[in-house]
């Protein structure tokens, strides 16, 4: 045997050594979060403030639900009524759907899943995966979990909820499954958007023809048209200017329809109340036959707004939503539909247009003009939750890099997102224009409600479980009536999809296409990082040079990794001989939560021997907070850096928690503001006054003060040279280091991992928008380091 052979056994002993002092000094950075937890109050509202925000969702909240009943009628019974009795069945299964899906299912039970007060399909998913790991991108550990917006539940080991986390957890196919059933919900939303806004349009101003005015159906789709082009064109200014009178605009037709429903009660025929007994709902059945139960592809729109009412939660409290839909929107949809039953009793023929037939001559033009006022707010609304949507999956990496931006400095939720805007309107004119009338695009509608409703059932199944720990026969309840109803509405809308249903379905293919995939390579690049990452024990044993020439000036090295040196920096440094002295791994991380603190958004950390210097610092953010661009990301960091360094301090030099504690809650002064004070207090005048000259002031979150705190003489020395030393090199410049990573298929790769990798997910990253320009790092600071993995 040679001299230099080793064996297995010594090579692998080796190997584990290395990665065991490397992940000594490389933990996680749980100590770190649990010194900047704060302390997280939800905002308690007055109840005049309650009652002020339940008026004010019925504008953005309620809008397509209360545009409902311009359309119903005529796409439930598109060839005429044929006996009055099925006016009855129809008035019934309407009434019990209203009631049993949006207002017990959705507004009292589903309302209350919210993640922090954010609803829709990507906030339940969310919710989940901080119950259970079914993420298939693991890049959380213990340090986020101590932040005060990651919450979760605690499961005794044999109970039912910790039984199936851990089949959810055990089963990578499973995880996908529950991807896949977000994805697909996510997307029915998203044709929802599309098909709201031209059914409501078109709905409303074809009141022009119901016996006051004749215009040609080619003039009426034109002017839907118009109105459509100049509602996606007001969305780049924003609801903030005008949405103050979204809420008195909806609440005045909801005031309206209810009136005439009343009215028609009144007048008609008050007998249709009998329509609150489900008898008929049976009877409708037995008499319509197979006529019946295709009809419910129509009775189903009577609910089409229902998920944008969960989409949409993010701006008001639950308890506001629920009074609004309580007092206003439930009786008086009630008394609409009730109403034109009533009028249709006597007038069976004026089935298409019914709403409009049924309002009294006497305000027929204020009425439509209100109605096509109220028809622009519902598609106002569902615009806005596609857009809230989108910012969710771009945060939870399931859809390409895209601009997005705040319309309002008052509302975060208030987001405009350009290319998914006139995506929507191209697919909105080109459904308006291709179909011309309400029936073809009621049955497309129709398609994606039920199934985005049967999504949210299963998802609020493992909700009920997991995080509620609700009792098995209460999850059970739900789920069975949940299925049932949806069941029957599911079974009636798939023998439409020949007549338009195939519209949502192609639409949402195709997006579904589209973040699979991205999705698909986020989590390949993901692992591509993790199986490529360098031992930090071969970086600390070249020594502090690196085995380099150390310029002066600040590296920022960015990785999607928490621990662990990335490749990119690797190759660098053995292509280039030369690094920064100061670095800095930089790893943006999205967590599955709502949002994080300013105060809890930096984590830093010290990467070897101080003479090193080198820091890791991770940026941790919610599905709120990322993708919009940063301008003060770069200053944010430098001043958690110094606060790092002062922590830092006082714990080597022996300080108690207390003093941590008061450096923290200070909110006086900044971190740059400190080191001045500091560096005067602890160095020469003159020094200091040098040192200050090239210190630019900031404004930060991070305050800090050192009045009450004396740690000792070395300690002292040892900061400010750090401090001086960390300026100084900010002052000279930084430079950003991006991997840009090529992914490519292997050539024994099956064709559709080709197809995705190769062409689709290339594309896509082709066109997206680049991590540089959300975070506002100029171009001469710039450096890209490319590289390329075959996966």
């Amino acid at each position: 045997m040679a001299s230099g052979y080793k064996t297995d056994e010594e090579t692998n002993d080796k190997d584990n050594s290395i990665w065991v002092l490397d992940h000594q000094m490389d933990q996680s950075m749980e100590e770190e979060s649990r010194q900047l937890r704060n302390v997280h109050q939800e905002k308690d509202h007055s109840v005049y403030k309650i009652l002020q925000f339940a008026f004010q969702s019925l504008g953005i909240v309620y809008g397509d639900l209360g545009t409902s009943p311009l359309y119903v009628f005529y796409n439930t019974f598109p060839d005429g009524v044929e006996n009055t009795e099925d006016l009855i069945g129809a008035l019934s299964l309407i009434i019990y759907s209203l009631t049993l899906i949006t207002l017990i299912k959705y507004v009292f039970i589903v309302c209350k899943a919210n993640d922090n007060g954010q609803g829709g399909t990507f906030a339940l998913y969310s919710l989940l995966s901080r119950h259970a790991n079914i993420l298939t991108i693991p890049n959380h550990d213990l340090s986020d979990e101590k932040l005060t917006t990651y919450s979760r539940a605690v499961f005794r080991e044999q109970s039912f909820a910790a039984k199936t986390k851990r089949r959810l957890e055990g089963h990578h196919v499973k995880k996908h499954a529950i991807l896949v059933l977000v994805l697909v919900g996510s997307c029915m939303v998203i044709g929802d958007g599309i098909l709201t806004p031209a059914i409501s349009v078109l709905s409303a101003v074809e009141g022009i023809n119901v016996g006051r005015a004749k215009i040609s159906g080619d003039v009426a789709v034109l002017v839907a048209i118009v109105i459509l082009i100049f509602l996606f064109s007001m969305q780049r200014y924003g609801t903030d200017k005008v949405g103050w009178l979204f809420a008195p605009v909806v609440f005045l037709w909801f005031i309206l329809i209810g009136g005439i429903g009343i009215f028609n009660i009144c007048k008609y025929d008050y007998t249709v109340l009998r329509a609150f007994s489900p008898v008929h709902i049976y009877r409708y059945f037995k008499r319509g036959g197979k006529d019946g139960w295709t009809s419910l592809g129509g009775i189903m729109l009577s609910i089409t707004g229902t998920e944008a009412l969960f989409a949409d939660l993010s701006h008001f409290p639950v308890s506001s939503i629920q009074i609004a839909f309580t007092v206003v929107v439930f009786p008086c949809l009630l008394l609409a539909y009730t109403g034109q039953v009533a009028y249709l009793m006597k007038h069976p023929n004026y089935v298409v247009g019914a709403f409009y037939h049924s309002i009294p001559e006497s305000i027929y033009w204020p009425v439509f003009l209100v109605a096509t006022t109220a028809a622009i707010v519902a598609s106002q609304a569902t615009i806005s939750a596609t857009f809230s949507l989108i910012k969710q999956a771009l945060a939870l990496g399931c859809f390409p890099r895209v601009k997005v931006v705040h319309t309002s400095t008052k509302f975060r939720n208030q987001i405009y997102i350009p290319d998914i805007n006139w995506i929507l309107m191209v697919l909105c004119i080109a459904v308006t224009a291709g179909f011309h009338n309400q029936t073809q695009i009621g049955n497309a509608s129709g398609t994606a409600v039920i199934i985005v409703m049967l999504v949210t059932t299963f998802l609020m199944t493992l909700i009920m479980i997991l995080v509620w720990h609700s009792h098995w026969s209460l999850v059970l309840l739900f789920i069975s009536l949940s299925l049932i109803v949806e069941g029957f509405y599911l079974s009636s809308v798939i023998q439409k999809v020949y007549q338009g249903g195939w519209v949502p379905l192609v639409i949402a293919t195709t997006f579904f296409i589209i973040m699979y995939v991205w999705h698909y390579g986020t989590a390949k690049r993901y692992e591509i990082e993790m199986h490529t990452k360098v031992s930090m024990a071969w970086i600390l044993s070249l020594g502090p040079s690196l085995g380099l020439v150390r310029v002066p000036g600040i590296g920022l090295v960015y990785t999607e990794l928490a621990s662990g040196v990335p490749h990119i920096f690797s190759h660098f440094i053995t292509n280039l001989p030369a690094i920064h002295s100061v670095v800095v791994f930089v790893c943006l991380k999205c967590l599955p939560v709502h949002t994080v603190p300013e105060e809890e958004r930096f984590l830093v950390k010290r990467i070897g021997p101080k003479n090193f210097r080198m820091f890791r610092c991770v940026a941790r953010y919610g599905y709120k907070d990322l993708h919009t661009k940063d301008d003060d990301f770069e200053k944010k960091l430098f001043d958690s850096i110094f606060l790092f360094v002062r922590l830092e301090s006082l714990m080597d030099g022996g300080s108690s928690d207390s003093d941590v504690s008061s450096l923290l809650d200070e909110q006086n002064e900044t971190a740059f503001d400190y080191t001045l004070k500091a560096i005067n207090s602890m160095c020469s005048s003159s020094t200091a006054l040098q040192l200050a000259d090239s210190i630019e002031i900031v404004n930060s979150p991070l305050h800090q003060n050192v009045s009450t705190i004396a740690p000792d003489r070395e300690n002292d020395q040892t900061e400010v040279d750090e401090l001086e030393f960390l300026v100084s090199s900010k002052n000279v410049g930084v430079v950003h280091f991006l991997g840009n990573t090529v992914m490519k298929a292997r050539r024994d790769s099956r064709f559709c991992k080709r197809i995705a990798i190769d062409y689709i997910y290339a594309f896509l990253r082709k066109i997206c928008r680049e991590n540089s320009v959300m975070f506002n790092v100029p171009h001469e600071s710039l450096l890209n380091v490319g590289q390329t993995f075959y996966v």
